[in-house]
């Protein structure tokens, strides 16, 4: 098993140029806030001076999960493949989103506990028809984390060479924020209470029960030094494909657009593995899902977008994208004060009203 990722280093003698660029157009400096910072980073993703997003994917990656057996989900876990055919229909806030911005949505069986027929935008990388209650035994055990987390390089492996080059990862799995939770109390060494929210709706007695039954797992399976074991053990096929999609987009430099809490999870077990891959993430949004903003913090990152959002699905990156794409064009299509012909004064910087 390789964990050796070639993930290209940033070219950081390329920031005076952005910043020069930036810092030229006809506005204050600075007054773009954020979007100045988003072009920039996008910039030193793609090592040019003229980034571009080019046909942008989102992967919807769905699978059941044997835990919910110990009910720690208040949702049947019927939805899970029920959601998925809604999705393959266009249905769901992602589906609709995906419409409206512009984004090639798919949707990825990575262990759903249901024999899909053939659908063009269905991709079948199905490992096993579920993970195994981790309460008791290892969700997935080493060689079938290992198969999606191969599954997912593979997958987008394959969009890259077609030309896209910002993905965006979304889930779609009955109980997968049990996993999601559990990862992140290994990953950021925080108390399971800290960790665990109510999920599609659980109430707090609910919420107490799903810590009691993570930390009883974390118990008897113990945590492993290897990022890669832990989530062999508690995660899920979903949160696997996921996170070797994540690594092999930023061996591709791609923008990689990070969603709420179970997909953020992915990515606490990869940026373990290797750091380098944060150099490639923009965080969407900040969930309402308790622990995120805690996971964000771990990584020392902050979301373009607070909106309250606990879907999943991918809401959240498919909204990002629309602000990244503004953020682009002022990089590459806003008028500098040549083309304006409006005197220049970047050197003034740009301050808030103060009250």
């Amino acid at each position: 098993m390789n964990t050796n990722f070639n993930i290209p280093e940033l070219n950081t003698g390329l920031i005076p140029q952005l910043q020069h660029k930036l810092d030229n157009k006809a506005k204050p400096v600075g007054s773009l806030g954020q979007l100045e910072q988003l072009a920039l980073r996008v910039g030193l993703m793609q090592n040019t001076l003229s980034p571009e997003l080019k046909n942008p994917v989102m992967l919807i990656v769905a699978a059941d999960h044997g835990i919910t057996a110990e009910g720690v989900s208040a949702c049947p876990v019927e939805i899970t493949w029920q959601q998925v055919r809604n999705f393959l229909a266009g249905g769901g806030g992602i589906g609709l989103l995906s419409r409206i911005y512009g984004i090639d949505l798919w949707v990825v069986d990575a262990g759903v506990n249901y024999p899909f027929k053939p659908h063009p935008k269905l991709i079948d990388a199905k490992v096993a028809f579920g993970s195994e209650n981790f309460r008791y035994q290892p969700a997935m055990g080493i060689e079938n984390c290992w198969k999606a987390f191969k599954k997912g390089r593979q997958i987008v492996r394959n969009f890259a060479e077609q030309g896209c080059n910002v993905i965006g990862f979304g889930e779609m799995g009955i109980g997968n924020t049990t996993p999601a939770s559990a990862l992140m109390s290994i990953i950021c060494g925080l108390p399971v209470e800290e960790c665990v929210g109510p999920g599609a709706g659980l109430n707090s007695e609910g919420v107490q029960h799903k810590a009691k039954v993570i930390q009883e797992a974390i118990d008897k399976h113990g945590i492993s030094e290897s990022p890669f074991e832990n989530l062999a053990r508690f995660g899920g096929y979903e949160i696997a494909t996921i996170a070797g999609g994540m690594i092999e987009a930023a061996c591709c430099r791609m923008v990689i657009l990070v969603d709420g809490f179970t997909t953020t999870s992915a990515l606490l077990v990869v940026q373990e593995m290797d750091k380098r891959v944060l150099d490639y993430c923009i965080f969407s949004h900040e969930s309402d899902e308790q622990g995120h903003r805690k996971m964000l913090r771990h990584m020392n990152a902050s979301a373009i977008l607070k909106l309250g959002l606990r879907l999943g699905e991918g809401t959240g990156a498919a909204l990002a994208y629309s602000v990244l794409k503004g953020a682009i064009a002022v990089l590459t299509e806003m008028t500098s004060f040549e083309e304006a012909q409006v005197i220049n004064t970047s050197h003034i910087r740009f301050e808030s009203a103060k009250s």
